[in-house]
């Protein structure tokens, strides 16, 4: 009898003991079958297409490119804080004018191909760039401002063209329009982690320019999805048809941009990013400065600090999921807007040196502070990006979200070239930071002025509907092809990755 109950109990053992591996690898491989599944589905390119560009160019790379250009401005051009910011808006241009490369990708196939040559042409662009800044040995401003811009020329149009392929696989394979926007935010956010992590060692040990040659990788991979990318050739594709979709995108756009519903939102959003100044610059050189009034902070301590923030981001899309989506936009938009100018206190707190008056090191103060502002930041931008999706007119739905991204960019590039032009004015160099608290100040003050243009925003909950009927109806005869919407835009993207 006794011998039973030990065979039943080391049975029963046994049996838990194989379900709890079983469910630990079950747990392991859950990943590994969603990405087969996802690659049997819709090709096994289109899954390496969005890691490459979302993964490595965008999050990885960009995470890279930050840095090093910050360094690369301070240490090899040796530019001031205020240049530096005005030098960081003229690269971003390319971004601005994502409507553009959407209408090319969509209207204008080369070689009987829609996607495949942008990808070839954006990776190409991307690696001479890069070489041309990591292998001259002093290269003139103008110059290394035109490789910089060409790069992110090259980023832009790659993430542009992969929006068209994940928008095309959303109208194929519908039930997986959620995973393929997941695979687009995880691998974002798990690139910008690791290259944020990363990009201060590598600054350190190869210098900025050094860190522009490895971003060869990345564009070298995008060039690489514009040969593999699985994509039918239109070889008979009538070209006298460009000219008329171009005129006909445009009218559709200008006619919804006049009604009042879309341009009072669209004004808000505009103003309350570019008065929302962007002074970056003059705090990274104030933190890196060797100097014994600020931190003097290594290469791999901004780049952790940095991979922290973006934590924080995610962390504050998390919340806005699970939390805060379904309250009203006026509501949400009051309260974030408003801990976002409070959230900067922070920065006035760390230049005036009060943290060590409470015994907070600055190591520990300067994470905290990063990591509140990217979260607050992320609480305040998704909302925002909820309300230009509802915004958009059936029929143009793809090109009218890129044109109001193209809108927020503006205001991203009017804020960053304020932030300058403030920096300047009130004379914060790269070894006086006497005003800085001042430009802090004054930067806070205006980021809770666009609380006095909340009545622009409508009161509605985001399940509401805002635009007028005529808008949400296609009309008969006209010919919607939902299949070349150019931009699908995830809304977990970054707006630091722009």
């Amino acid at each position: 009898m006794m011998k039973e109950e030990n065979l039943e109990e080391a049975s029963g053992d046994t049996v838990e003991e194989h379900k709890s591996k079983r469910g630990f690898c079950g747990c392991c491989c859950i990943p590994i079958h969603w990405f087969k599944m996802l690659a049997t589905e819709m090709h096994w390119s289109f899954v390496l297409g969005v890691l490459v560009v979302y993964g490595i160019s965008q999050g990885l790379g960009g995470a890279l490119n930050r840095v090093g250009t910050e360094y690369y401005m301070k240490d090899v051009q040796k530019v001031q804080p205020s240049e530096a910011q005005v030098y960081g808006g003229i690269t971003s241009i390319p971004w601005l004018v994502k409507p553009l490369w959407g209408l090319l990708t969509d209207v204008l196939p080369i070689f009987g191909y829609r996607r495949r040559p942008y990808f070839i042409f954006a990776g190409f662009l991307g690696v001479i760039s890069m070489l041309l800044l990591s292998l001259h040995e002093k290269l003139h401003l103008v110059l290394a401002l035109m490789s910089l811009t060409a790069g992110s020329a090259g980023v832009a149009i790659a993430d542009v063209t992969i929006d068209a392929c994940v928008a095309q696989n959303s109208i194929n394979h519908p039930s997986l329009a959620a995973d393929m926007q997941s695979l687009c935010a995880l691998s974002s956010s798990i690139g910008a982690l690791v290259g944020f992590f990363m990009s201060g060692i590598f600054v350190h040990l190869i210098g900025p320019k050094g860190v522009f040659g490895l971003l060869i990788i990345p564009a070298g991979l995008v060039f690489l999805i514009g040969i593999l990318l699985d994509e039918p050739c239109m070889p008979n594709f009538d070209y006298r048809q460009v000219n008329q979709r171009f005129i006909d995108a445009g009218k559709a756009m200008w006619t919804t941009l006049k009604c009042p519903d879309v341009w009072r939102p669209c004004l808000y959003m505009y103003i309350s990013i570019a008065v929302s100044l962007d002074i970056h610059e003059g705090m990274f050189y104030w933190y890196t400065q060797d100097s014994k009034d600020g931190p003097s902070f290594s290469q791999e301590t901004v780049g952790f600090i940095f991979s922290i923030g973006s934590v924080g981001s995610l962390l504050g899309a998390i919340l806005y999921q699970n939390v805060l989506k379904d309250y009203p936009f006026r509501d949400l938009l009051f309260w974030t807007q408003l801990l976002f100018g409070l959230s900067g206190m922070l920065d006035l707190i760390l230049v005036l040196r009060l943290n060590l008056k409470f015994g907070i090191s600055d190591y520990f103060f300067i994470v905290i502070d990063e990591s509140v502002f990217r979260m607050i930041g992320r609480l305040k931008w998704m909302p925002l990006l909820v309300l230009s999706a509802k915004l958009c007119p059936l029929g143009i739905e793809g090109t009218f979200f890129a044109l109001l991204m193209s809108i927020d960019n503006v205001g991203l590039l009017s804020a960053t070239w304020g932030g300058g032009f403030l920096l300047h004015v009130l004379k914060v160099t790269r070894t006086n930071f006497d005003s800085l608290w001042l430009v802090i100040l004054i930067r806070n003050v205006l980021r809770v002025s666009p609380l006095c243009l909340l009545y622009l925003v409508p009161r509605g909950d985001p399940n509401s509907s805002f635009l007028p009927a005529e808008f949400l109806e296609t009309k008969e005869g006209t010919e919607t092809q939902a299949t070349e919407n150019i931009e699908l835009v995830s809304l977990i993207n970054d707006v630091d990755g722009k």
